[in-house]
């Protein structure tokens, strides 16, 4: 005679399902974690439209910052531009009051007494048309960097090789004001740095300011 089946031995043996499937579940999740990147960690990508258009601080700054001196160092009358050279350790908060001051003294028309008029004459006074340029560096603020500024980044191809590279020209810049009362647009603007809006070229300073 056979030995006797012990009870309970038509059990079957291992894990239970409740258990299987949640370890396959906590498996799935530690797979997908692992191939996702943390959200947190992308950025959207950078470009001409995540430059600040508002400089609240430098403004608010500006508001009681004295106006620097400056000097003027180039005057191209062809191209009706003049540069201008401000001290080394002058800060962005007085480049926007030098800035809001030059506008000033345009809609006053009084700015020749400070600069050399760039339309002489002119039913619509001496500044009718005017890029002003300012820099820091003595070196850059020259009538050859001012003409390379005016001229732009759509140069004739021999142009920037025989002259300043405009790449170099336009980081210089701590600040530009630009008015032209003879067109349908702005009457005028202004920034810190340098930039180009036809080119879509902006120096690493450059903000927008009116």
């Amino acid at each position: 005679m056979s030995d006797p089946v012990p009870n309970g031995s038509n059990r079957r043996v291992g894990l239970h399902p409740a258990l299987v499937i949640f370890g396959v579940i906590i498996g799935l999740w530690i797979f997908i974690q692992a191939i996702i990147p943390d959200s947190k960690n992308i950025r959207p990508p950078q470009g001409p439209a995540a430059r600040s258009e508002s400089p609240s601080a430098s403004i608010k700054e500006a508001r009681s910052a004295p106006v620097p001196p400056f000097t003027v160092t180039a005057h191209v009358e062809s191209m009706k531009a003049v540069g201008l050279v401000v001290p080394a350790q002058t800060t962005d908060s007085q480049i926007i009051a030098l800035l809001h001051h030059i506008r000033d003294l345009q809609k006053q028309r009084s700015l020749s007494i400070h600069l050399p008029a760039t339309t002489p004459g002119h039913d619509l006074g001496d500044f009718a048309v005017a890029d002003v340029y300012v820099f820091s560096d003595p070196r850059y603020a020259t009538a050859e960097a001012v003409r390379v500024l005016s001229v732009g980044a759509r140069a004739p191809g021999d142009f920037y090789q025989r002259t300043m590279p405009y790449e170099q020209a336009m980081e210089q810049v701590r600040g530009h004001y630009a008015v032209d009362l003879t067109g349908q647009g702005r009457p005028d603007h202004a920034s810190l740095g340098f930039g180009e809006v036809a080119t879509g070229l902006y120096s690493k300073r450059y903000r927008p300011l009116f």
